[in-house]
């Protein structure tokens, strides 16, 4: 199997709702998306002849993923009250809703399946919403 490795980071803020942890509290973290792309072949035709993919698209589409969240704060949808996101939405605010808990796991699962969707070859994804914790999704 051929692979390529890539990464990119991103810095928001999220907090986990009906957790009794640290995390229960509005925080930061700097993200950092690595992202594993192979295939058992190489192109064999074309301009990305001998390549499994073309680093550049490969990291123009993490990239993608890591601008659309930055400087973010990122919540679970019904985890706030809607007075709550109305006033942060006033204040100017880039507030990111999502249907899942926005953990690592969660994070490195949603963004597997977004890049599967632009079709690139992924075969893992591991997210660290720490330099020493990562979680990571494959297939």
């Amino acid at each position: 199997m051929y692979i390529l490795k890539t990464s990119a980071s991103f810095d928001s803020a999220h907090f986990l709702a009906g957790y009794t942890g640290k995390c229960a509290n509005l925080h930061g973290h700097r993200w950092t998306i690595e992202v594993e792309a192979g295939r058992t072949h190489l192109q064999t035709s074309g301009e990305k002849r001998g390549m499994v993919i073309d680093f550049g698209d490969l990291k123009e589409a993490v990239r993608g993923l890591a601008n659309a969240y930055d400087h973010a704060f990122i919540y679970e949808i019904g985890s706030l009250k809607e007075t709550t996101i109305q006033a942060l939405n006033e204040e100017g605010f880039h507030m990111i809703p999502v249907p899942f808990r926005p953990t690592a796991e969660n994070f490195a699962k949603e963004f597997y399946d977004a890049l599967k969707e632009l079709g690139m070859p992924v075969i893992r994804v591991t997210v660290y919403e720490t330099p020493d914790n990562c979680a990571m999704y494959e297939v």
